[in-house]
């Protein structure tokens, strides 16, 4: 990432700030890795959209080699259809898009994978498959630890499929997990008691798909996985460094923002607050790296205000500097703009339309 003083100009004139930036040669870069390690481990590639919620980044992960695309929403994964992207798995139960009518619109209009952790989702699956005349293909999610969302014991996913496998308009497609870093024994061990119920009715489950950035470094590690799901790591960000899966040069999106006030030698003011970074520390140490000054922290933030503690820096910005921070979390970050300015080489040379930001349904 090197400093250069021209694009910053660029953007601050073209753009203002605070403006999202990434950087196309580093996301190519992230989106081949992503592939040669799904490769290498004999896995499908399924990444996540939800870190950059765009059609022509999906398009593009697609052109490197994936099989598909996860959604978190139903709201993205009307976006993505539209933009001509035909195997999608929607990764959480969604009772609301359901109930809503618009599950049936979308699957009436093609197949879609869709997660499910209890009856009510399926019956409600069910209810779109038949207003849609078309079953719904389900994937049944599990919790080996992150005690999230997913059913926690074998016997809940093989009643569920069971519940699958009597209902005509759903369709059994298999099983999904996101282990904890070091819980992949124990979602082995989760997968193989599932697998054995599910042969005693008859049923095999065709995606065994397992999650996560941070679960790079387990990738292949679960035996029988057909695919796994990426989202941070065609951006990453600071918590993706902590997690070791990354460094500062995978950083892909920045945060060009402003010093608009340096009231005292130890301070100042940065013209991004939490309307741009939110308040998501990751367990991190502030709210961001500044790539210019990064004995810099940002301990605080108002809405449109970053605090800056500069009594660490041997340098220190002035009022009016531009300066580029590494999100703590980008998927968040991702989601606050309307656009990314794309630059390669140090130039500006295109602008992506955050498209399926806000779709929270």
């Amino acid at each position: 990432m090197t400093n250069n003083a021209q694009l910053k100009q660029d953007i601050i004139e073209q753009f203002g700030t605070p403006c999202a930036v990434i950087d196309l040669d580093i996301v190519d870069k992230n989106i081949a890795h992503l592939q040669a390690r799904c490769d290498h481990a004999r896995l499908a590639n399924r990444p996540h959209i939800k870190t950059h919620k765009s059609p022509v980044l999906a398009l593009r992960q697609l052109k490197a080699g994936a099989i598909g695309i996860t959604c978190q929403k139903l709201g993205e994964a009307e976006i993505m259809a539209e933009a001509g992207i035909k195997d999608i798995l929607i990764a959480t139960n969604i009772i609301g898009a359901a109930r809503s009518g618009r599950l049936a619109a979308l699957q009436r209009r093609m197949p879609l994978k869709i997660c499910a952790d209890n009856p009510v989702s399926l019956g409600l699956y069910a209810d779109a498959g038949r207003a849609a005349k078309r079953p719904v293909r389900v994937v049944i999610e599990c919790d080996t630890g992150q005690k999230r969302a997913g059913v926690v014991t074998p016997n809940e996913a093989v009643a569920l499929a069971k519940i699958i496998q009597d209902n005509p308009w759903l369709e059994f497609g298999g099983l999904m997990f996101y282990p904890p870093i070091s819980g992949w024994p124990a979602t082995q061990g989760f997968l193989d008691a599932t697998e054995g119920g599910l042969a005693s009715l008859g049923i095999v489950a065709d995606i065994v798909s397992t999650g996560g950035t941070p679960n790079l470094k387990n990738i292949g590690q679960l035996n029988g996985a057909t695919e796994h799901r990426s989202g941070t790591s065609i951006f990453n960000d600071r918590m993706m460094m902590a997690a070791g899966v990354a460094d500062i040069t995978d950083c892909a999106l920045t945060i060009y923002t402003s010093v608009v006030s340096r009231a005292e030698d130890s301070r100042g003011i940065l013209d991004a607050g939490s309307k741009t970074f939110t308040p998501d520390t990751g367990g991190l140490d502030g709210f961001g790296l500044i790539l210019e000054h990064p004995k810099a922290r940002i301990p605080k933030m108002a809405e449109e205000h970053g605090f800056l503690d500069v009594s660490n820096c041997n340098t220190k910005p002035s009022v009016g500097d531009v300066v580029r921070v590494i999100p703590n979390h980008v998927c968040v970050v991702a989601n606050m703009f309307d656009q990314l300015v794309a630059v390669s080489d140090n130039a500006i040379v295109e602008i992506l339309p955050v498209a399926a930001r806000g779709r929270l349904v």
